[in-house]
């Protein structure tokens, strides 16, 4: 895999509709489902897919054989997600208010309850833009508060206020499906 992988990239390099279709083949699944976790409705998602897919073919020369290729890829769409959520922000997109006494900024255990993927997946992207952002970041990208908060131009203290807010409208959702089971 890895070798056939260096030849598609190769070809995707000398503009080979061949070597795109293969690279587009093994990691499309992997990140469509991660514009999907990003961004608000499939329409949406779909858009940044292709977009993103683009870039990086684009840019696929820059690619130096070192680390994970399909790393590589998910960054160039981590980018393209984070930068079309930035032109759709509004006046104000991200809360900037930070209380110390009410934000609860510590891991948190949260009750295990099984929740169908597609469930969850549907509760990320009925998140608001600013909260689904930064859960998508430190949960899936595993990105630490200093590196969200450098990426979006904004506070630690947001970033860390912003993912409390998440986990507590997906708690509550979560816990209304099994509330609703055991009713």
């Amino acid at each position: 895999m890895k070798n056939d992988l260096e030849i598609y990239i190769q070809q995707c390099i000398q503009n080979d509709r061949a070597g795109q279709l293969k690279i587009y083949q093994l990691f499309s699944p992997v990140l469509y489902g991660i514009c999907l976790k990003y961004m608000k409705n499939e329409d949406d998602a779909k858009d940044v897919f292709q977009e993103a897919f683009i870039i990086a073919f684009q840019k696929i020369h820059q690619y130096k054989f070192e680390g994970s290729f399909e790393g590589w890829l998910k960054r160039i769409f981590i980018n393209k997600l984070i930068e079309t959520l930035n032109k759709k922000k509004k006046e104000s997109f991200f809360l900037d208010v930070f209380d110390p006494e009410t934000d609860f900024t510590e891991e948190e255990e949260l009750e295990v309850c099984t929740v169908p993927q597609e469930k969850l997946l549907e509760y990320i992207q009925d998140l608001p833009d600013q909260y689904r952002l930064v859960f998508n970041l430190y949960v899936f990208e595993k990105m630490k508060h200093r590196e969200i908060a450098e990426h979006l131009k904004i506070s630690e203290g947001t970033s860390k206020s912003n993912l409390n807010r998440a986990r507590k409208i997906l708690q509550k959702r979560i816990l209304s499906i099994k509330n609703f089971k055991t009713a």
